[in-house]
């Protein structure tokens, strides 16, 4: 038994000392990345003012990054288009302070150099910034919801939250919904049926994931639960782990129908009275569905006494008009490639 315990207390203690070890790496690391970001935004400041108040000409930072390179080859970073990222890193951020903000020192250069070369707004990248800290983005994944536009589905989902929740969790839940998703890495068209819609979800559920946003743990699909010896299945549920609660999300392949928000509250009540625990917050509903009218959905809404979001889904960027007329239509690259396999014959 003694020695049961001993082994125990030394596998806690070399736990203790990995923790440790790990903090002092994370500390070195954050110091050695903002030391660089440092010496990056005084050269950014240098090669700004030298722009403005000298007339050396166009080529000054082709010669300036010729020179750094000769002088310390050890040292990487000193290339024309990263000297060039400097000075567009530095105007970008000094229009609110000609100090470096604190934030932007929090994250590697390649995450603040994809930001500023992707995002013209302050507001929009200062957002960017925070998200990046607080989810441990990397530059892949950071890239990923730049593209998607996360900024612009941020809190834009219509939700009965301020009224159901409270006014902490209400902000926190708003945060985590969007409007619309984008679920382009299914590969459906349009006119893709729920079912089809939800299996391919759960093939690719760590792209739904990264969709969904952080916390969202998925704990099964087509959920049953048993009310009054009838069977009813949910089509997908969640464990939030920050907003700790379950979340029900229903997938409509048409448009928004009110009667689908009394369906989603009667799921919700079954979860609650089930399902979730005396430490869980009360059970979110989320329905996506292929289009909404904000003024049906508010209504929907106003007298359901359960924390409830309506979001779109979109399984296809749309192309634009201008690219789209441009486009060759289905019967011009058929006969293009007839008369390719054709041309191919006869060589």
């Amino acid at each position: 038994m003694s020695e049961k315990l001993s082994n125990i207390e030394y596998l806690n203690w070399i736990k203790r000392l990995k923790t440790k070890i790990r903090e002092a790496q994370n500390k070195v690391a954050f110091s050695i990345n903002s030391q660089l970001l440092e010496l990056y935004w005084e050269l950014g400041r240098e090669l700004a003012l030298r722009q403005q108040n000298t007339n050396w000409g166009s080529n000054y930072i082709e010669s300036t990054a010729l020179e750094l390179r000769t002088s310390f080859p050890q040292i990487k970073g000193f290339s024309r288009r990263n000297l060039y990222a400097m000075r567009q890193w530095y105007l970008f951020y000094s229009q609110e302070n000609e100090f470096m903000p604190q934030a932007v020192a929090q994250i590697p250069w390649g995450h603040n150099r994809l930001i500023v070369s992707k995002i013209k707004n302050l507001k929009e990248a200062n957002f960017y910034i925070n998200e990046v800290i607080k989810n441990s983005w990397n530059r892949d994944t950071l890239e990923i919801q730049i593209d998607n536009k996360l900024y612009q589905k941020i809190g834009k989902a219509t939700t009965n939250f301020d009224r159901t929740l409270p006014e902490k969790q209400s902000k926190l839940a708003k945060q985590r919904l969007k409007d619309p998703y984008n679920f382009d890495f299914l590969g459906l068209e349009e006119d893709a049926l729920e079912k089809a819609v939800e299996d391919e979800l759960v093939k690719h559920i760590t792209k739904f994931l990264l969709e969904l946003g952080k916390g969202f743990a998925f704990m099964g699909r087509q959920f049953k639960i048993e009310i009054s010896e009838t069977d009813y299945f949910i089509d997908m549920l969640f464990y939030h782990v920050e907003l700790r609660c379950f979340v029900v999300i229903e997938l409509k392949s048409g448009k928004f129908k009110p009667e689908y928000a009394g369906k989603l509250n009667f799921y919700l009540s079954a979860v609650d009275t089930q399902i979730k625990n005396t430490n869980d917050n009360p059970t979110i509903g989320i329905l996506l569905c292929k289009k909404k009218n904000k003024i049906e959905a508010e209504y929907a809404l106003r007298d359901i006494n359960k924390p409830m979001g309506i979001s779109e889904y979109k399984l296809t960027e749309l192309i634009p008009e201008k690219i789209k007329s441009k486009l060759p239509s289905i019967q011009e690259l058929e006969t293009k490639l007839s008369k390719f396999e054709d041309n191919k014959i006869n060589e």
